[in-house]
């Protein structure tokens, strides 16, 4: 018999550190928190644009491809998740945004009643440590601190909502407030110039807690059932180094693993769909035939230009310009090490005909390329430079994680089918029409040199389109493989986010939105493990 615990997690994310914190917190429940990557110790986590250190890096970086996608020519895309303590949300750009109601509104017209928009708001607020206080959509005495980036911009994003208001376009003060669509500045959970991540705010000073141990360099492996129960999860399987062992759950395990690793580890138990676990030699021990399927993601690309006025290219490839940016940092916590270099954008409507905001963009005072090899740099044009990046706010093309064999050690095949429905491609073309609408207003043509990508020859549908494919890339926003839903054979868990026909076993992290939400899906996920941990804590033992 391994060591006893009340609850398992199985992941320390975004979701599982704030889980771990919430369990723990009466002192009444032994809680294990799990992790396979390491601590997330050190300056480059905590300062805002360190995620450059962590895009390449395998030790923080499960950096994992998606299969070629057949509709964007047979490319494989990256798709970084976060193998750390605070997981992806240890090592991504900070945006934050709640979503639109309609998202959530969504999830409960989906059949899982308690999660409309009025409903998960109160958490969205309980996360919050707004700086200018509480106020109907905002919350002042959460644990993630909020930083809104209105004011300390460069200067150029002025020029970009001077473009959005030359097109007639509205302005958003507040994307998590009372106007989500329109032009505007962006949130970031940074706080006093620092990352502020669930595992910086929760889980850190949850750790001096007796009844709480955390575990890094612990994979799992797959979920135990109790003796002569089919159906009953009584704990976890893991691996330390070369040393494998159980850890027992006596109320409950809770998957928190991510959309790629939640699903994973369901099938290596026996939990899918029943054809394919038998193909690959699998008892099945709860035939769910959605585990893994529901896979979306936000899908963008960028369009770049040479500018007439210095940006933040100038100050990144200047060794005086990076000095003035460290010593402001080091002395006031501000300036541009203290931002995201996602600092403007919006929400906008592609057409008139559309009901609500269906389309992404961002507006960087920077310009980058994305290298192809993992051991290169992610370094600024050489020139004075800026992006402005687009993506569908809520694509309809789906996909699916699916394992290969039974070691969870080994990588799911990612096929999210990108890209693979009319209404998608036709979102494209709205994204891209609406930027060269931009680009072509007074404020921005009068910033413009040149548009070097992809050029003003390229110009037709059928042109834009080929270019998207070409130069698209996730936007690292992987959810929707666990999704929740009242029926066993369309969804994986209930509105408790229990796995339908499994005792003592939850999962609690993206893989559970039944659709993806428009923006960044950070702040919804943290928004699921808060409500989630009040679901299981309001569960009174069996």
């Amino acid at each position: 018999m391994g060591t006893v615990y009340d609850y398992i997690i199985v992941g320390a994310g975004s979701a599982g550190c704030i889980l771990a914190d919430r369990l723990s917190a009466s002192g009444e429940h032994r809680v294990l928190l799990m992790e396979a990557g390491g601590e997330d110790k050190g300056f480059w986590f905590k300062l805002p644009v360190g995620y450059i250190k962590s895009y390449f890096n395998p030790q923080t970086n499960w950096m994992f491809y998606s299969t070629p996608q057949t509709h964007l020519g047979g490319r494989s895309l990256y798709a970084p998740r976060g193998k750390v303590l605070g997981g992806s949300g240890s090592i991504n750009a900070m945006i934050y945004v709640q979503g639109q109601r309609q998202d959530f509104d969504d999830w409960q017209r989906a059949g899982n009643p308690g999660w409309g928009f009025d409903d998960v708001q109160p958490y969205f607020r309980k996360l919050e440590n707004h700086p200018q206080g509480a106020s109907a959509g905002r919350g002042e005495q959460g644990r993630i601190g909020i930083t809104p980036m209105k004011g300390r911009t460069h200067p150029i994003c002025d020029d970009y909502l001077a473009a959005c208001d030359a097109l007639g376009l509205p302005r958003s003060e507040d994307f998590n407030g009372a106007q989500f669509e329109g032009s505007g500045i962006y949130e970031t959970n940074i706080r006093r110039g620092q990352r502020s991540s669930s595992s910086i705010e929760y889980l850190a000073p949850a750790r001096s807690r007796s009844n709480l141990t955390v575990m890094t360099h612990t994979q799992a492996l797959r979920l135990l059932y109790a003796p002569g129960s089919a159906n009953s999860i009584c704990g976890v399987r893991v691996r330390q180094g070369d040393r494998d062992f159980d850890v027992q759950a006596q109320r409950e395990v809770i998957l928190s693993a991510g959309a790629v690793g939640s699903p994973q580890l369901l099938q290596c138990s026996g939990i899918g769909d029943g054809d394919r676990l038998n193909g690959l030699g699998i008892a099945v021990r709860q035939h769910l035939p959605r585990v893994g399927h529901n896979l979306q993601d936000h899908l963008c690309a960028s369009f770049y230009y040479r500018a007439n006025r210095p940006t933040l290219n100038d100050e990144f490839n200047s060794l005086w310009g990076q000095m003035r940016a460290g010593l402001q940092y080091l002395l006031t916590r501000r300036g541009p090490l203290s931002m995201s270099v996602n600092q403007a954008g919006g929400f906008f409507r592609g057409s008139t005909h559309q009901p609500r905001a269906n389309l992404q963009l961002y507006f960087n005072p920077l310009s980058y390329t994305i290298p192809a090899l993992p051991n290169a740099n992610l370094k600024p044009e050489p020139y004075s430079g800026f992006l402005m990046a687009f993506n569908a706010c809520r694509p309809s093309s789906t996909g699916q994680i699916q394992i290969t064999c039974a070691d969870a050690c080994e990588r799911p095949l990612i096929d999210p089918n990108y890209l693979s429905t009319a209404h998608d491609q036709e979102e494209v073309l709205q994204a891209i029409r609406l930027i060269r609408r931009l680009s072509g207003t007074a404020p921005l043509r009068n910033l413009i040199k040149e548009e070097v990508a992809p050029g003003l020859a390229i110009h037709s549908d059928a042109q834009m389109l080929a270019y998207f494919k070409d130069h698209c890339g996730s936007i690292y926003h992987l959810c929707g493989t666990c999704a929740m839903g009242p029926d066993a054979q369309t969804s994986v868990v209930d509105a408790q986010l229990r796995v339908h026909g499994v005792q003592g076993l939850r999962v609690i992290d993206a893989s559970i939105f039944p659709n993806i939400t428009s923006g960044n899906i950070n702040a919804p996920t943290m928004m699921v493990a808060e409500k989630g941990a009040d679901l299981v804590l309001s569960d009174k033992p069996h």
